[in-house]
């Protein structure tokens, strides 16, 4: 059995970033390669969104690809009833939890969600769905509440609970002591849903899982509304390397899944950018490439070939001897330490 579970949600969050709109073919292609990937969870979109949406999610669904197909519904009849109508009964129900989005943006109090979400999540059970139900704004909920929150979900028949940091406000610290609470409630599985706005999503994620978060929620290349979502990459990297999680994602797809979600959302990947960055395995540094080259472990915290990818040495102002030789042997020629020097010399006054 698997140590952790991964709910992409690029097609949903990635798509509700300023400016980004995927059209059917992408979609299409998107959930293809998530779900060829290893992807445990897509959330594919949002039904009463209208027509559109509606047809490509069912057909989404009917490529009966190996993953669990999810969509995103707010605390409506109508929106339980588009997602029934694509044909997909696996469904997400959001909620507000904190008292400023539940006094501010809908003008209701407590009580009212919680005699709400028992009847959406109810009605959606009576018609065979399975639900996932999402506490909005969790990270800035009085907590006793946001428990009964979920108490009021887990009676009216919710699978799965999803807490959601909706705009970044916690630390590793915090969300390690939140989970954990709830997981003493709880027997239900939770999901973590982080956002970066502080550039701690992939931190808390972790974070989440270390307290019994057996879900998280991320997005190809951390795509999604302001700062972003927790990167799929780099939590399913973290979880692999740094916690020894049997996963059953491949990694060397990765860099495909990435490349295509940057083309189709139109937002550029940093060239530093953890994992998937055109230039995070190459070196330059004379030192990092002399110890390199007498051990890849000196520098390199994840083998590039695990990845699909290769590392790669660049010459100039901060190289070294080493790297200067280590080229000339490359192009088949060889030359001593001496000349080496001399060639680095060279170098770095045409740089200055």
């Amino acid at each position: 059995m698997q140590d952790v579970y991964f709910l992409d949600t690029t097609l949903r969050d990635g798509e509700q970033t300023a400016g980004v709109a995927f059209s059917r073919e992408e979609k299409i292609l998107i959930a293809k390669k998530l779900a060829g990937a290893g992807v445990d969870v897509i959330e594919a979109g949002i039904p009463v969104m209208g027509e559109e949406e509606i047809n490509v999610l069912s057909e989404i669904k009917q490529l009966k690809l190996p993953v669990e197909i999810l969509t995103w519904n707010r605390m409506k009849i109508k929106d339980i009833d588009c997602s029934i109508s694509c044909g997909i009964k696996n469904l997400h129900i959001s909620a507000p939890v904190s008292d400023l989005h539940i006094n501010r943006k809908l003008k209701k109090d407590r009580k009212w969600v919680l005699e709400q979400i028992y009847r959406l999540v109810s009605y959606a059970v009576a018609r065979g769905c399975k639900v996932s139900v999402g506490a909005e704004d969790a990270s800035r909920a009085d907590l006793f509440y946001l428990l009964s929150f979920f108490q009021q979900a887990q009676q009216a028949g919710a699978s799965r609970l999803r807490y959601a940091d909706t705009v970044g406000a916690l630390d590793p610290f915090t969300v390690y002591e939140n989970i954990s609470k709830i997981k003493k409630e709880f027997e239900l599985p939770v999901d973590f849903h982080g956002h970066n706005d502080l550039g701690m999503a992939t931190a808390n994620a972790l974070a989440a899982y270390k307290a019994g978060a057996k879900y998280i929620s991320c997005t190809v290349n951390g795509l999604g509304e302001r700062a972003g979502n927790t990167a799929l990459e780099e939590i399913v990297v973290a979880l692999k390397y740094l916690q020894g999680c049997k996963i059953r994602f491949d990694i060397k797809k990765l860099m495909e899944l990435s490349k295509i979600v940057e083309k189709a959302s139109g937002r550029k990947v940093a060239a530093g950018k953890a994992i998937v960055g055109q230039r995070v395995f190459s070196h330059e540094s004379g030192i990092h490439v002399d110890g390199l080259l007498k051990d890849e472990k000196t520098y390199e915290i994840i083998p590039p070939e695990d990845l699909g990818r290769v590392k790669e040495f660049l010459i100039g102002k901060s190289s070294g001897t080493s790297a200067i030789i280590y080229q000339h042997q490359q192009e088949g020629r060889k030359i001593d330490k001496q000349e080496a020097y001399t060639v680095l010399k060279d170098l770095r006054e045409s740089c200055t």
